[in-house]
C-alpha cells in the first residue's frame, strides 16, 4: 500500500461523506450496526471510523448506559465525523492507530471496523490488537470489499483512468480498497491473531447515484485516488473525472445510475 492511500485530508473528508458514503457505505453500515449491537454490548470500540457512517447507524441501537469509543487514524476524518453526530454523552472521540490501541486488555465487548482492515499495514497486528482489547466472550465485527471486478463503479473508474494515464495508471482502488478479498487469507490472518471462531458472509448489494458524474466525482475527488491523480498531473483532475463519468454513463446511462457492489462481512471471536 502506498503512503498516499492513507491520506484523507483537504476536501476529501467532506466529499467522501457527502458522495461516497451514500453511494457504497450506508447499506453496509446498517449491517454493521445490527451485528455490533446484538446482545446490547456495554462497551463498544470502533476503529477506522472514517466519516462516522457506522457511528450514526450504531449509536441509536446501543443501550443508554453503553460506552462507545470512536477512533480513526486520521484526525481530519474524525473531526468531520464528530460534526455529523448529534450530542451524545456515551460517545468518546479519540484519534488512535488500530495497530497500537491505547486501551486496556479486555475492555470492550465489541470491536467494529467498517472497510478499514484493507488499510492496515500489518493486518495480523491489527487483528491481534482487536482481540487484546476484547473481553473473553467479545466479538470483532468488520467488513472488507470483494475483488474490484465485483464492484462495478470502482472497476469502471479504474479502467477509465488507465486510459488517461496509460504509462502509469492509478491503481489505488484495485490495490487497497479491493486488494484484500481472499477469504482464505482473511481466515488465516485472523487465526494467526488468535481468533478461533470465524464467520464470513459475502453480501452483494446495489449502489445508486443521481448521475454518472456524481459517481465519478465521488471516486476521483472524494477518496485517496485523488492523491494519485494529482501526483501524476494535478491539472488533469477534471479530465480524469470527466473520463470516468463518460465510462460510467456509457454503461449505465445518462440519468440515475445503479451498479453492483459486493463485500465480505466478518464476525470473529474466541
Amino acid at each position: 500500500m502506498a503512503e498516499s492511500d492513507k491520506v484523507f485530508a483537504g476536501s476529501i473528508p467532506q466529499l467522501y461523506d457527502t458522495l461516497m458514503v451514500p453511494l457504497i457505505f450506508e447499506a453496509y453500515a446498517a449491517d454493521m450496526a445490527v451485528l455490533a449491537a446484538a446482545g446490547l454490548p456495554g462497551a463498544v470500540l470502533e476503529t477506522a471510523a472514517g466519516s462516522g457512517v457506522v457511528t450514526r447507524a450504531l449509536a441509536p441501537r446501543l443501550g443508554t448506559g453503553a460506552r462507545y469509543v470512536v477512533t480513526d487514524l486520521s484526525q481530519a476524518m474524525l473531526d468531520h465525523a464528530a460534526t455529523r453526530q448529534p450530542p451524545d454523552g456515551r460517545i468518546e472521540w479519540r484519534q488512535a492507530d488500530a495497530l497500537a490501541l491505547p486501551f486496556d486488555d479486555a475492555s470492550f465487548d465489541v470491536v467494529v471496523c467498517q472497510f478499514g482492515a484493507m488499510f492496515f499495514p500489518d493486518r495480523v497486528a491489527g487483528y491481534a490488537e482487536a482481540r487484546r482489547v476484547l473481553s473473553p466472550d467479545g466479538r470483532f465485527v468488520f467488513d472488507v470489499w470483494d475483488r474490484i471486478e465485483e464492484n462495478a463503479f470502482a472497476d469502471e473508474v479504474t479502467r477509465a483512468l488507465a486510459e488517461v494515464f496509460p504509462h502509469d495508471p492509478p491503481r489505488f482502488l484495485a490495490r487497497t480498497p479491493h486488494g484484500y478479498h481472499d477469504t482464505a487469507l482473511i481466515r488465516a490472518e485472523l487465526g494467526r491473531a488468535g481468533f478461533t471462531d470465524i464467520g464470513i458472509e459475502t453480501r452483494a448489494k446495489t449502489s445508486h447515484a443521481p448521475s454518472a458524474r456524481e459517481v465519478a466525482t465521488a471516486y476521483c475527488q472524494g477518496t485517496p485516488l485523488r492523491n494519485e491523480i494529482e501526483a501524476r498531473d494535478a491539472s488533469l483532475l477534471a479530465l480524469a473525472t470527466d473520463r470516468a463519468a463518460q465510462a460510467i454513463a456509457s454503461r449505465h446511462g445518462e440519468g440515475p445510475v445503479s451498479g453492483g457492489i459486493q463485500a465480505h462481512v466478518v464476525v470473529a471471536a474466541g
